[in-house]
């Protein structure tokens, strides 16, 4: 199936009208808004032909939804956390698309600065930092998760994918974890859902299998540069190995995910 490229976009809020919604076929991901995200997670949305953006359910404090780990260029062993001061309106319950940057131009003053002394020194930081431009201009709105979706749509214009965001607030679905990302999955016309290693330790299957989808799981490389892909942010290896190098090294791993058999 061809196809387009319309990851600067999201679906309408209309999502019952077929005219907003993507073409039938291909392989969904769900995943939270992550900041700068780390080099599995990156690989994994690569992969799919639909990325859809879970914002809807409730903010974790200390996770990836609003931080990084900056590694260091000459040795990824070494990192730092890259962390945006987060408000949460609603205490505990507020949800992932409600978070606020606390002092937002102070956080991207300090962001701004913290990527340049990790990566401003690789040949490739040029092209990094004027793809990075946006990410910084997100804050101004002061919406944690606009500021992480942003970062993550970024990276994979970089890397060149054609696929397309949708966000889960503007699509049906119906409760209980593993039936919602299966209703999600639907709402795209996917022939599979691209599982990572930790959900597919909860995941039901029944749900997909209803629906005619199949549940393939996302597994990485554990060696190289995907050693601490868990870890640190994926652009540890985009300033190490460049842009292009980075991307053909995604093509090929998801083209190995677009023919693995679903899940028994």
């Amino acid at each position: 199936m061809p196809r387009t490229n319309f990851s600067s976009t999201t679906a309408s809020p209309a999502a019952s009208s077929p005219r907003d919604l993507p073409q039938p076929g291909g392989l969904c991901a769900v995943h939270q808004p992550n900041f700068l995200p780390r080099l599995t997670t990156l690989a994994k949305l690569f992969a799919a032909d639909y990325w859809i953006v879970l914002d809807d359910v409730q903010f974790t404090r200390r996770d990836y939804q609003h931080r990084a780990r900056l590694a260091d260029l000459g040795d990824p062993a070494r990192h730092q956390w890259l962390t945006l001061p987060t408000h949460l309106p609603q205490g505990r319950s507020t949800l992932i698309r409600d978070a606020a940057i606390a002092e937002p131009e102070r956080a991207r003053r300090r962001t701004a600065g913290m990527l340049r002394q990790h990566y401003g020194a690789s040949p490739h930081w040029p092209a990094l930092a004027q793809a990075l431009d946006p990410v910084l201009d997100a804050f101004t709105p002061g919406r944690t998760a606009a500021a992480a979706e942003t970062s993550t749509r970024v990276l994979l214009d970089l890397l060149g994918w054609n696929g397309r965001i949708l966000t889960s607030s503007r699509l049906s679905s119906r409760p209980g974890r593993s039936q919602r990302l299966a209703d999600l999955a639907a709402a795209t016309g996917a022939r599979s859902y691209l599982c990572g290693t930790g959900g597919m330790g909860y995941l039901d299957q029944t749900p997909f299998a209803v629906q005619g989808i199949d549940v393939t799981p996302f597994r990485p490389p554990t060696c190289n540069i995907w050693a601490s892909g868990r870890r640190i942010s994926a652009l540890w290896a985009l300033a190490a190995l460049g842009p292009d190098a980075m991307a053909a090294r995604l093509r090929a791993l998801a083209a190995d995910h677009a023919v693995l058999q679903p899940a028994a």
